[in-house]
């Protein structure tokens, strides 16, 4: 790690690549299928072993979903999940008991092991450096969610400068009395009001009970800036529409039947469920890209599930890929 040591608003971070393997498995364009006759399997994708294991545990009992159907949903949709996560660190979730049993996180990369895991080595400003791994390939994805891991949570900055995160976003959340007709008209007001600074956005459904809208800008603001202009525009906007969108986080002064523009998830360290990510909700939901042309029509988050997003998304493609080019960035210093 470099000399200088950790503050709140630095944090030096370095990439440990895989033992002996400079580059990353290839997703293959023929489709991997897991055996259903398999309880425990060693996989080989690449030249890299995989083990896979209680293959046939119900993670959604009373829908039949197995830990198999979990690992081959993101075996379907890797090809699309894989770029929006790469390079970056995760925040395990593991979920040892099926999508209602109890949880854990976890940031450490667990022993033992493959040597192909690569790692994010992030100093914090308590002196603490964590190892935490990263998902850079489809072995290493089908690793981490054989650990039980549901939902994915990667850092908003790649690893190269974790205080430099090249998006920003807003997690809308309906306050209790407010329902979901509500979030999707506080997601059509955040794009007016984004659309108006000149600043691309882009939804998807949390899989969970929002929206999330996400703005792609050039890496150039730490973390605290994005966090900063988050913060304002969040109360700007609430003070437009005060009957219908709030900005307080305060649980106890936030009022009812709104819907919450939470931008504190901006904040260094925090996470939100990727793109892709099965929710541990009731009927298997995905956190699925739309367009804003779906919004106006309608959607509601049962729409998007774990047995219908890999053939959506074979048929759209990635509607989030704007989020991934180099041009059509917004510059945020301007409003800095």
């Amino acid at each position: 790690m470099p000399s200088k040591p950790a503050t709140r608003d630095y944090h030096p971070a370095r990439v440990e690549r895989a033992a002996g393997k400079p580059k990353r498995v290839a997703t293959s364009a023929k489709r991997l299928v897991l055996p259903r006759q398999e309880t425990n399997l060693d996989l080989d994708i690449g030249g890299r072993v995989v083990k896979l294991t209680n293959l046939g545990k119900l993670f959604w009992p009373e829908l039949g979903i197995t830990k198999r159907d979990l690992l081959q949903y993101y075996a379907d949709v890797s090809q699309f999940l894989l770029p929006h996560i790469v390079d970056r660190a995760m925040v395990m979730k593991r979920y040892p008991n099926g999508a209602a049993g109890d949880f854990f996180f976890m940031k450490r990369a667990p022993k033992p092991r493959p040597d192909w895991i690569e790692l994010c080595h992030i100093q914090h400003s308590s002196g603490n450096i964590i190892d935490f791994p990263m998902i850079q390939d489809l072995p290493s994805l089908l690793w981490l969610i054989n650990l039980g891991c549901i939902d994915l949570n990667q850092w908003y900055a790649r690893c190269d400068d974790v205080d430099r995160p090249d998006y920003l976003h807003f997690d809308l959340d309906p306050v209790p009395g407010a329902n979901f007709a509500k979030v999707t008209e506080t997601a059509l007001l955040l794009r007016e009001a984004l659309e108006s600074l000149k600043m691309p956005c882009y939804a998807k459904t949390t899989g969970s009970k929002g929206i999330h809208i996400y703005v792609p800008i050039q890496r150039g603001p730490t973390q605290k800036q994005v966090w900063t202009f988050a913060k304002e525009f969040a109360h700007a906007i609430a003070a437009q529409a005060p009957k219908l969108i709030t900005a307080i986080y305060v649980v106890a002064k936030r009022p009812k039947g709104r819907v919450l523009v939470d931008y504190n998830q901006n904040a260094w360290g925090r996470t939100l469920a990727s793109i892709y990510s099965i929710r541990p909700r009731p009927q298997a939901t995905v956190s699925t890209p739309v367009t804003w042309q779906e919004l106006e029509r309608g959607v509601s988050l049962e729409d998007f599930r774990i047995d219908n997003v890999p053939a959506r998304v074979r048929k759209l493609g990635d509607l989030w890929a704007p989020l991934l080019a180099k041009r059509g960035r917004f510059k945020l210093e301007a409003y800095l």
